[in-house]
């Protein structure tokens, strides 16, 4: 027998389950097969199957009372507890299962047209219907979300990384605390070590990688017995990592636990602001300067005596050498961001949605959208934003500049 359900068209696609009926199985029987197999554990509520004949099987009470006070196509009712299946309906018979008469969780029914062998196809004669094949979401019979939804209250927030159990850690390993970016950059800002050894300790790190190697040489500084061990693990990190600028955090950490140069130029460039010029809309400017003894970037129009007059803020051409230009690369690392992130989702489901929101036009809106609803937004501004500080990193190494 296949089944079909749900609650009004809210449902569709419908979820399905196919069961395996026998000769003296009663309707009461399927019905809590049904149930079973649809996850109700609530079955204080009134439920019946309608025949298309008019009958309905139900229990004598309740079957009683409607015959009595509706008549019309109502004309009897079956008893459900011991009406048998196989004696009522017959190879194509289509009919109605509702439970809930308040809810009306409502299942169309139909008798499959093919005998099985129970042993060969389900491995056991089983005492009572049995679902055998199905399709379909689950929904929970109250139309909650979570444990306590009331049907007001905002759905919380979703874990900030999967359980380990998801990563083959389970149960032998414990979920490892977030990283505080927050704390982590005004432990940096602050230029407190100890702080900055507090908030990267034992916390997930792995994709904030670029910003914690940011803090690691004045965490050297200050207190370099307690910061080493936090170094080499982020260089051994980075290093098995191997994205973009990573291998150069990693080379310029390792020249600095060794009390060594970095290979190259050192200039104290703010890496985010970088970032965010080298990948800003082709539309708005062509690109920009870097200013190699300062560090400070400029877009390429607050440069141009011809876009903004005598009030330029710098000039590029009175000393060439101190600037190092850059043009924009425009969204297309931005775009490459949203599909790794996307990919790295454990929920299939989940996984798909954000990939159909970064297929054509508004791309990064609808992204940017579904994040925050999925209560993703954090998690995805730390991976976008270590992504992007790394690739500003490569450009400037790629120049012979080493950030300081």
């Amino acid at each position: 027998m296949e089944l079909l359900g749900g609650r009004g068209e809210d449902l569709w696609p419908w979820p399905g389950r196919i069961f395996a009926v026998g000769p003296s199985h009663t309707f009461m029987d399927l019905a809590n097969a049904i149930n079973d197999a649809f996850a109700r554990w609530d079955r204080s509520h009134l439920s019946m199957f309608t025949l298309a004949d008019g009958r309905v099987v139900t229990d004598t009470e309740t079957g009683a009372e409607m015959v009595e006070s509706l008549g019309g196509p109502i004309t009897e009712a079956v008893d459900i507890e011991s009406a048998k299946v196989a004696r009522l309906l017959g190879p194509g018979a289509e009919f109605q299962f509702t439970f809930d008469l308040g809810d009306d969780w409502t299942h169309r029914c139909v008798i499959g047209g093919d005998k099985v062998d129970p042993i060969e196809v389900l491995g056991v004669r089983p005492d009572v219907p049995v679902p055998y094949w199905g399709w379909g979401a689950i929904p929970d019979q109250y139309g909650r979300r979570w444990s306590d939804d009331d049907g007001q209250s905002r759905a919380p927030r979703r874990p900030p990384q999967p359980h380990p159990m998801l990563l083959h850690a389970w149960p032998a390993r414990d979920q490892v605390p977030v990283l505080d970016v927050s704390e982590l950059r005004a432990a940096i800002a602050a230029a407190d070590a100890a702080r900055f050894l507090a908030a990267v300790r034992g916390h997930d790190v792995d994709d904030a990688l670029q910003l914690v190697g940011a803090g690691i040489p004045m965490a050297l500084k200050q207190r370099r017995e307690q910061a080493e061990p936090v170094a080499v693990s982020v260089i051994n990190r980075l290093t098995w990592r191997a994205g973009t600028g990573d291998g150069v955090l990693a080379e310029d950490l390792l020249a600095c636990l060794r009390g060594e140069p970095p290979a190259g130029r050192v200039v104290p460039v703010d890496l985010e602001m970088l970032g965010t010029e080298l990948e800003g809309d082709l539309g708005m400017s062509t690109g920009g300067y870097v200013d190699l003894r300062t560090g400070e970037v400029y877009d390429a129009s607050s440069t141009d005596p011809m876009m903004v007059g005598e009030d330029a803020a710098v000039d590029v051409e009175e000393e060439p050498d101190r600037w190092l230009r850059f043009d924009r690369t425009g969204s297309r690392d931005g775009w490459r961001d949203m599909a790794a992130f996307a990919q790295r989702q454990h929920d299939a489901a989940l996984r798909e949605r954000l990939e159909r929101a970064i297929e054509g036009k508004g791309a990064f809106g609808r992204f940017r959208d579904l994040v925050h609803q999925e209560s993703l937004a954090d998690q995805w501004y730390v991976f976008s934003t270590d992504r992007q500080l790394g690739r500003a990193r490569e450009f400037l190494a790629d120049e012979g500049i080493r950030v300081g």
